[in-house]
């Protein structure tokens, strides 16, 4: 269990991983589901919460030349963070868009309390998708 925690915090970050197969090899083993559910989602939820408190300090390098974003580039994400909203951060389990909604979330300084509640939501119904999709697909395989 304690593998699949450190997958899913390090897949929620800037960094690639694979917690959904982790997760489903795991449940194949006969680790329980709810167990698994909860390991898997406390993990991403706090590896992109990481992304997050990266992005609450990333503004103050934003004059430094190294900083990855440009102000047009910073200004343009600004524009479609405001249309969009904190309602975007539902799709933080999203591969490729995910982890940089959450470090938007940062940038723009969406409260704590509601970024740990709109991922925890979006990261969990995700793995009851990936634990669903397992017992129909890979039960028989299981053994």
């Amino acid at each position: 269990m304690l593998s699949l925690f450190v997958v899913a915090l390090v897949s929620a970050t800037l960094l690639p991983g694979g917690s959904e197969v982790w997760l489903a090899r795991l449940w194949c083993l006969g680790e329980p589901a709810l167990a698994l559910w909860l390991v898997a989602t406390f993990g991403n939820t706090l590896g992109s919460l990481v992304n997050v408190w990266m992005g609450r300090y990333a503004r103050r390098f934003q004059d430094r030349r190294w900083f990855p974003a440009s102000p047009r580039g910073l200004a343009r994400a600004e524009r479609w963070y405001h249309r969009f909203g904190e309602w975007s951060l539902l799709l933080s389990w999203a591969p490729v868009i995910g982890d940089p909604l959450t470090v938007l979330a940062g940038i723009f300084r969406l409260p704590w309390w509601r970024a740990i509640l709109l991922i925890t939501l979006a990261k969990g119904m995700r793995y009851v998708v990936v634990l669903h999709l397992a017992q129909a697909w890979l039960a028989p395989l299981c053994s």
